[in-house]
């Protein structure tokens, strides 16, 4: 094939990926957080304290943690797009089942099982992106990835709040999983085969490659960075809803849903991250964006509604472009076992997101919101120092 034809299946494929990256990305978060907008629902319904109903939200955070590593490996040795495709309808079982939960202990166990999948679109997504893809156009694709992830995100809160508030929580459950086996369908169809995949089948070479991670300090730089990053977002947003639903709020599902608004400006911030990082440098990003994501924190300690909701879009600015350049920069310096690397990354980040909903809730139920806020700003400063230490070296974005 000639160099002129390998630039325009590259073209080609770039355009087609925007979109279905777009929807891969949400498609991977729209069920993880769904339930942060109806946790005083569910709190009222189950007679659940703060931390327990908040460990539904880690529940799902803990599994994908727990899986991330491993289908990884699995995925570097058979494959990307049957392990996304798959993932996103196993998510869909689960979730049609919590319609008909009767207690707290199956509500977390089936939240658990939707987390079992995710990986299997994140990780494998993020290896298919670094394979693809190189230089400016990876960083950008990276970009609307995390963009799509922010889009699922803000449309799973949502999407249950105000489906709770018409329906009932049962029948927004339901109304969720359609929306996940749809989405299925729609990846199947529009998300090119790989075309520069190399299988790893043997387990040798994995643990081979997972030693080598484990002493490079790039990978072991993202993952606490990672770390830090989840557990001040699943913190912030988690117990946010309970203290707004407390007086003088007292703000209902659908209220609550519509605050989550604030995560659609991380589609327009994380786009542009990618012109940040190739400017600056991954280091100086990250420490501007966790400095404007602290600010975001110290606002919420205000009381009026609208500064509140405006700090929020602060903090998870920051955030958002944080995880943008954590990702991008595991791209730019892993070029082994990219889906591994990127496994480690997420277990690393996803045990941050649910280290955050445990501690948090801790510091919800002894100190209210001032103390949650201690505790995210705290996780907060650690990423800086990751970030001015760890990250130091800066990464080419021309690899």
């Amino acid at each position: 094939m000639s160099n002129s034809s390998i630039a325009s299946i590259q073209i080609r494929l770039n355009l087609a990926l925007i979109i279905t990256v777009l929807i891969t990305g949400a498609l991977a978060f729209v069920q993880v957080y769904s339930v942060q907008s109806i946790l005083p629902v569910l709190m009222q319904e189950f007679q659940a304290s703060a931390a327990t109903i908040g460990s539904t939200v880690g529940a799902t955070i803990l599994a994908v943690a727990f899986m991330s590593p491993l289908l990884g490996m699995i995925s570097d040795a058979l494959g990307r797009k049957a392990f996304i495709v798959g993932s996103i309808i196993f998510i869909t079982i689960p979730t049609l089942a919590l319609s008909f939960v009767h207690n707290i202990s199956l509500l977390w166990w089936l939240r658990f099982m939707q987390g079992l999948a995710v990986p299997g679109i994140t990780v494998v997504l993020l290896a298919y992106i670094g394979e693809e893809f190189s230089g400016n156009a990876r960083i950008r694709l990276m970009g609307f990835y995390v963009s799509g992830t922010v889009l699922g995100g803000f449309l799973g809160r949502f999407l249950m709040g105000y489906l709770t508030e018409f329906m009932g929580w049962r029948h927004a459950f339901m109304v969720m999983g359609i929306i996940s086996a749809f989405g299925a369908f729609l990846v199947w169809r529009n998300l090119p085969a790989s075309q520069k995949f190399e299988a790893k089948p043997q387990v040798s070479t994995a643990l081979v490659t997972l030693w080598h991670h484990l002493h490079n300090r790039y990978v072991l730089a993202a993952c606490a960075l990672g770390f830090c990053v989840l557990f001040s977002l699943v913190g912030c947003f988690t117990y946010i809803n309970l203290y707004l639903d407390q007086p003088p709020y007292n703000l209902s599902s659908a209220q609550l849903a519509n605050i989550f608004a604030v995560y659609l400006i991380g589609m327009v911030i994380t786009p542009l991250s990618a012109r940040l990082i190739v400017k600056f440098g991954t280091n100086f990003t990250v420490l501007i964006a966790m400095s404007l994501s602290i600010i975001g924190v110290l606002l919420t300690l205000l009381h009026p509604l609208w500064l509140i909701v405006l700090a929020l879009a602060i903090m998870s600015s920051g955030i958002f472009i944080t995880q943008s350049s954590t990702i991008t920069y595991i791209s730019a310096n892993v070029t082994e076992g990219r889906s591994l690397a990127s496994g480690l990354y997420y277990m690393c980040y996803y045990a941050g997101g649910f280290a955050g909903s445990v501690l948090c809730g801790h510091a919800f139920e002894n100190g209210d919101w001032f103390m949650t806020a201690v505790t995210l700003i705290s996780a907060q400063l650690m990423a800086m120092l990751i970030g001015g230490v760890l990250m130091r070296k800066e990464m080419n974005c021309n690899n």
